[in-house]
């Protein structure tokens, strides 16, 4: 261990001398007390260090020792339902250590619990061929996920040694016959964070997410293994459309990284995921969560390595073969830590002062994300949700413009929409997703219908609301025709009764396939006969008032528990009479 001193302290910056054989990304101890920095980059012997804890009453001349190691996470059995900070340290355990709400400096403790013993259940036998990636053994960490126990990368060789038994994560549990020659593997890996983990191939994006919201499911859809951004201003709905997403998005494994946001959104996951039950498995939330928590009262500089310690994580778990979400809540935060850094360190900045780098930095985050064949021969995958908080909602700025760049799923929050508590506010006219056509055939395929013409035509209805809005606005309603004015009620029932979703209501939170299908087609039904009905003769007033019932049940939809679909199903004939009836009593038929 190499140790320097300290000649300049700037704020989260320290620069320290006689640092001539450390190299960029060593972990250091800085000052006396030792709080934990990472080397960002090195001019001669001179050595700048991005400090992840408060540096106030450090001052030139104390010792800097580094590690030579770069900024890991530690990698085993007991990381699931854990909460973390920046640098991977324990909440629970660090307060449990210091008896304080606050974090206290140069505290070093490990990141999971050494000394809690796993029942290991060795899955190959001595004399099999094992390489990098291959499971040697699992561990039931949680009732929902089995932790398999992986060779690392770059090792290849023979098992000479293993039992299934009960350990810790320093005991060793198998030893292979390498070409080096012997070595013994615990449970535990280490990995650094600014360092992908390494993949076979990297595989095409097809299969949908399915998120249970409504307007995301349905018109801005993602993949698992795609990338999606969340822009909004302040009170849009940000954090709430995250938080939606991870409780109950069809993945494996949640990894929520509160980077720089308000603790008590942080606190809300804490209170909320333990009380939620996966629809799937009937299990707690927690126990296939796990959080990252940097928020605005925790170092600034931590803040840009969580974004990083949780894309690892969320790496690891993927070369297991599990499907992974990684909320980053919020990347702007992030953007500012980098842009204080860059700052401190007299670079040339870029627009509004964020780094040059910053769009590559961003690009670096987001590629680690997608759909792979791991070492292993499994299949696995991370889909990278972020949130962005642009200042005053103007995504023009650089930190949405670099992220719109890499990523092919936009919700936009809308400002209006959240006035009129229209939620999730996403706007259905400036969002995006470029896997539209993708997953459009493949629900085609899957739900043996034709779901992409339906949503065409619900997005061509509300395209149209807008541009007869304007007319309307200028000339008022009379002057539409009943055509048109019954597109407008289309519209409205589109907007109010299928893409408004409560997050609070129990049955309203979350809305499966099928039961999207059933209510959109619904009210595509409503729109085709009644402008059959108006081509027939029969006037809009009449087609309203003889309605009046069936479109309150459609409007209800949206509460019918998922065990009860077939009502939905009848209103589909019903609507048919209903406009049947109401031709026959004005005298008019099909004919």
């Amino acid at each position: 261990m190499q140790e320097g001193r300290i000649i300049k302290v700037s704020g989260p910056l320290v620069m320290a001398e006689k640092m001539a054989e450390s190299a960029i990304q060593d972990i250091c101890y800085v000052g006396e007390i030792g709080v934990i920095g990472e080397i960002i980059e090195m001019r001669g012997d001179v050595a700048s260090i991005q400090v992840y804890e408060e540096t106030s009453g450090i001052g030139p001349g104390e010792p800097v020792k580094t590690t030579g190691e770069a900024l890991s996470v530690e990698l085993g059995p007991g990381i699931i339902a854990q909460m973390f900070d920046g640098i991977q340290r324990p909440l629970d355990s660090f307060k449990a250590l210091t008896k304080s709400n606050f974090l206290a400096r140069g505290v070093q403790l490990p990141a999971l619990d050494h000394e809690k013993k796993w029942w290991f259940e060795a899955a190959v036998e001595v004399g099999d061929e094992v390489s990098a990636g291959d499971v040697v053994g699992t561990v039931q960490e949680t009732k929902l996920i089995t932790h398999k126990i992986m060779v690392p990368p770059q090792i290849t060789g023979t098992v000479k040694k293993i039992t299934s038994g009960s350990f810790n994560l320093d005991e060793v549990v198998y030893t292979l016959e390498t070409a080096e020659g012997l070595r013994e593997f615990t449970m535990l890996q280490k990995w650094p964070v600014r360092r992908g983990r390494p993949v076979k191939e990297k595989l095409s994006p097809e299969a949908p997410m399915i998120t249970g919201q409504r307007v995301i499911d349905t018109f801005f859809p993602v993949v698992k293994g795609g990338a999606a951004a969340v822009p909004g201003p302040f009170g849009a709905g940000k954090t709430v459309v995250q938080h939606q997403i991870a409780k109950w998005a069809d993945v494996d494994l949640v990894v929520y990284v509160g980077c720089g946001e308000r603790g008590n959104e942080m606190t809300d996951v804490l209170n909320e995921f333990p009380e939620l039950i996966d629809p799937k498995t009937g299990e707690s939330l927690m126990e296939r969560t796990i959080l990252i928590a940097n928020t605005s009262n925790m170092p600034v500089a931590a803040r840009e390595a969580s974004i990083y310690t949780g894309i690892t994580i969320a790496e690891y778990f993927r070369d297991m073969g599990y499907n992974i979400a990684i909320m980053a809540d919020s990347t702007s935060r992030w953007a500012e830590a980098l842009r204080e850094m860059s700052g401190r360190l007299e670079e040339m900045p870029g627009d509004e002062g964020y780094p040059a780098y910053l769009g590559s930095r961003l690009a670096e985050y987001y590629e680690r994300a997608g759909r792979v064949r791991t070492l292993g021969e499994r299949e696995g995958s991370i889909t990278a949700i972020s949130a962005v908080s642009p200042s005053g909602g103007d995504t023009s700025e650089p930190v949405t413009q670099n992220t719109l760049r890499v990523v092919k799923v936009f919700w936009g929050l809308s400002a209006t929409l959240a006035q009129q508590r229209h939620f999730p506010s996403i706007d259905w006219l400036s969002s995006y997703s470029l896997y539209s056509s993708e997953v459009g055939e493949y629900l085609d395929r899957e739900l043996q219908a034709d779901w992409a013409d339906m949503v065409t035509r619900g997005m061509q209805i509300l395209q149209a609301e807008s541009q007869l809005s304007e007319i309307v606005r200028l000339v008022g309603i009379d002057s539409l025709s009943e055509k048109d004015r019954l597109t407008l009620e289309t519209a409205k029932q589109i907007r109010e009764d299928y893409l408004q979703q409560n997050a609070f209501d129990d049955v309203d939170t979350f809305t499966s396939r099928s039961k999207q299908f059933k209510m959109l087609d619904n009210i595509l039904t409503f729109n085709v006969e009644g402008q059959r009905a108006l081509e027939l003769g029969a006037y809009l007033k009449e087609i309203m008032n003889g309605t009046v019932a069936l479109r309150d049940r459609i409007a209800r939809s949206k509460y019918v528990p998922e065990t009860e679909l077939t009502k939905l199903d009848q209103i589909q004939s019903e609507i048919k009479q209903t406009l049947q009836q109401i031709l026959a009593e004005g005298g008019m038929t099909d004919d």
